[in-house]
């Protein structure tokens, strides 16, 4: 797939987060770029206003003809779109090329520096770390992300080829496409056992992620992980472990020890021991490809976030609302430390929006007694995303497993005014469906409420 034998990019789920970048450096290398996907969102809209022209109705005929040649078009699809889609039929029956997103990462990144993040959590975080890190450090990237980062104010990033910074994920085995020079490896948490059925298999698809590196390639893996390869952690024994660890003023100090080398005064500003870990992480990843400089180190403290990652809405003495996009176990416990650090002796109003019949099912047990730990906990519906309902399976048979009294379903239309009239000092919302396009009214009714 040579770039100039493509004419147009046509993308089926072109609003997904990896699609969207995708879509970006398509339109970046001056490819029109047309699309569909099934609801308009701030991304959508992003695109359409760089250029891409997208639809919301699955329908042939809302397919523009300048796209409808099988010899200059090629059709890009996520795998969460439904097996079915007409669109997707349409284009398999007049014998287009037609390639899933991760193929299409993979070919494109590939063929240069490759620098990818997996893991079940933490891969957005730190490939944007990453990316910003090299970048601060003086390096040309193109940067592929999971996530809107707040530093580029966007999921994707391309002002040179000298490193391509790529997030690898994991579901559908997608990052199986990939052949980077450095990898890390964040997590291995069981998820998507639709997908992969047991947590065994996950772990399998894993390791073999890890033997995909190019020969001369360096695998980072989270300490303690059943992955071979340069390890990093605050537990001694790993090959970067950080020291001397303290908190002032919300920012994390610290010293690092690395192969040969110390670092001194290190300091990195997101809350939580696991985004600690994700910035050693991107550090580490960052080292084996450019040489140790007091930008590197400074780039390190500059970090600004991502989106809906720990995002600090309203920060005062009188109310804290944080949005945040953790959707399975592991990643609320990780929110709720970061919450206790930084918050200590406030009460907490978490909001949850589960994601996925199937997840939901798959951890009930797991979440609530993750859930449980807050002081007030609320359940929204589940977001369906690409799954039908599962029978018995709803958010009422997730809060029966709860074990906390002051706990409630509240229905989507009445959020506003609960939350209002809760008055809570720390308020979260969590998950990764549509809950956070709340968080701009959420804020704004809280702000009202507080002149």
């Amino acid at each position: 797939m040579e770039a100039e034998q493509i004419h147009r990019v046509y993308f089926i789920g072109a609003g997904g987060i990896g699609m969207a970048a995708l879509a970006r450096y398509f339109l970046r290398l001056g490819k029109p770029v047309a699309g569909y996907d099934r609801t308009p969102s701030p991304l959508t809209l992003a695109l359409e206003q760089e250029g891409a022209a997208l639809h919301f109705r699955e329908a042939i005929e809302e397919i523009p003809m300048d796209f409808l040649n099988p010899a200059h078009t090629l059709v890009v699809y996520t795998p969460a779109v439904a097996a079915g889609h007409k669109e997707l039929a349409y284009f398999r029956q007049q014998g287009f090329t037609i390639k899933k997103r991760a193929e299409v990462l993979g070919i494109i990144s590939n063929s240069g520096r490759c620098l990818a993040v997996a893991g079940t959590h933490g891969k957005t975080t730190t490939s944007c770390i990453l990316a910003h890190l090299l970048r601060e450090a003086g390096h040309k990237i193109t940067a592929f992300l999971g996530g809107v980062s707040e530093d580029f104010q966007s999921n994707f990033l391309m002002e040179g080829d000298e490193f391509t910074v790529v997030e690898a994920d994991e579901y559908d085995r997608s990052f199986l496409w990939l052949r980077p020079e450095v990898a890390c490896i964040t997590s291995m948490d069981a998820d998507h056992l639709d997908i992969y059925g047991t947590a065994e298999a996950l772990v399998e698809s894993f390791q073999e992620f890890a033997s995909r590196l190019r020969p001369e390639g360096t695998l980072l893996v989270r300490h303690g992980l059943p992955v071979v390869g340069l390890t990093y952690g605050t537990e001694g024994g790993a090959t970067y472990c950080i020291k001397n660890l303290k908190v002032e003023a919300g920012c994390y100090h610290f010293d690092l020890v690395a192969p040969g080398q110390e670092f001194k005064g290190l300091r990195f500003c997101k809350p939580g021991r696991h985004n600690l870990l994700n910035g050693l992480a991107a550090f580490a990843m960052a080292l084996q490809v450019v040489p140790a400089s007091q930008r590197l180190a400074d780039a390190l403290a500059t970090f600004k976030g991502v989106q809906r990652r720990f995002t600090y809405r309203v920060n005062t003495e009188d109310l804290v609302y944080i949005d945040d996009y953790a959707h399975h176990p592991a990643e609320i416990d990780a929110v709720h430390q970061a919450v206790r650090e930084m918050h200590p002796g406030k009460e907490i109003l978490a909001v949850f929006q589960p994601h996925l019949f199937s997840r939901t099912r798959d951890f009930g047990r797991e979440f609530a007694q993750s859930l449980s730990r807050f002081d007030q906990v609320w359940l929204l519906d589940i977001y369906p995303a690409r799954e039908l309902p599962l029978e018995g399976i709803d958010s009422h048979w997730l809060l029966e497993q709860i074990e906390n009294p002051r706990k409630k379903w509240v229905s989507g239309e009445r959020l506003l005014e609960e939350i209002k009239g809760a008055r809570p000092q720390v308020l979260l919302t969590l998950g990764a469906g549509d809950i956070g396009l709340q968080a701009g009214p959420i804020k704004n009714a809280l702000c009202h409420e507080i002149e």
